[in-house]
């Protein structure tokens, strides 16, 4: 079974997700949009969720799928782990911000 690696940034991309949810809506609401978030790890990583390769302007290889409102970047890690790299928001101009969290 294909496991699920949270990079760095990715994990703190979580906590902001989690807390600006919390802060808005509540903390129920910020524990099923989470939770939502991390099924859909499990899905993408088993290969049951469909997932894009990244645009080649992105200038980064990996994968990438709709979550709600986010979009979730991924890439397979030597282990043949799934490695979640980034979670950006819809409105997040996602080209800098991913190339930052590719390679950073």
């Amino acid at each position: 079974m294909t496991a699920v690696r949270i990079q760095e940034r990715a994990a703190a991309q979580l906590d902001e997700i989690y807390r600006y949810t919390r802060d808005r809506w509540g903390k129920d609401q910020a524990d099923r949009y989470v939770h939502t978030l991390f099924e859909s790890f499990e899905q993408a990583a088993g290969g049951d969720l469909p997932a894009r390769p990244i645009p080649a302007e992105f200038g980064v290889a990996g994968v990438f799928y709709r979550s709600q409102k986010h979009f979730v970047y991924c890439k397979r890690l030597q282990t043949g782990d799934l490695g979640v790299v980034a979670i950006l928001h819809e409105r997040m101009h996602r080209i800098d911000r991913l190339k930052n969290d590719f390679t950073g």
